[in-house]
């Protein structure tokens, strides 16, 4: 598998910092996961943050800032789910893998014409996850985007006003983009998709149904 669409350098930075919001951190996790290159990336990212606060002369904080430290912690929520074991043949990748329950076969598709899909539930509000999957040599619709849409594509490829896109490979798109991605022929795509904005659909008829179809 050869990836060619990588993680820009602001996003890799900012989940090594761990100032990404939820919904942003789940689709660079997954592209992590797919992309030994961009971990080697993260690996050098932490180190030299590392490095940078060993260099920070040391603060006096509050007395009392270890028991309100133990005290926060105790009262944190637990995790949500512990990881779904990896099938033998698995497609989707963890953490991505816990969201959903399970893989592939463990969907329950909503149809949307040409694609399919399923919203990811998630604790952050500022984006919508969701799983796609564009039937083979199919088109979606036509748009624009309203804010940021990151696109890490699991299984298939398609391709676009700006190139192809298969397993591994992360689009990252912006209002500055109008597109209509086309699934390749040989097979169904299966992508992750995290929005933070409305998508900005070309076609009158699929605005008028847009917020039904929740996309």
């Amino acid at each position: 598998m050869t990836i060619h669409h990588h993680l820009n350098d602001d996003l890799l930075l900012d989940y090594a910092a761990g100032t990404l919001s939820e919904g942003w951190s789940l689709a660079v996790a997954c592209h992590l996961a797919m992309c030994p290159q961009c971990r080697d990336q993260l690996a050098l990212a932490e180190a030299t943050g590392g490095a940078l606060l060993e260099e920070l002369a040391p603060v006096e904080g509050p007395a009392d800032s270890w028991e309100a430290l133990k005290t926060r912690l105790a009262a944190a929520p637990q995790d949500k789910a512990a990881p779904v074991a990896r099938p033998a043949s698995a497609t989707i990748p963890e953490p991505l893998r816990s969201y959903l329950g399970g893989d592939l076969d463990t969907i329950k598709w909503r149809n949307l014409g040409n694609a399919k899909q399923i919203l990811i539930k998630t604790g952050d509000p500022t984006t919508q996850a969701r799983l796609l999957c564009i039937a083979a040599g199919k088109p979606v619709p036509e748009h624009s985007h309203g804010g940021r849409e990151l696109t890490v594509v699991l299984k298939g490829s398609f391709h676009d006003e700006v190139d192809r896109f298969g397993p591994g490979d992360i689009e990252d798109a912006d209002g500055s983009l109008t597109h209509q991605p086309v699934a390749d022929k040989d097979q169904d795509c299966i992508c992750l998709a995290i929005t933070d904005a409305p998508l900005k659909f070309s076609s009158r008829l699929v605005r008028l149904v847009q917020p039904i179809l929740g996309i």
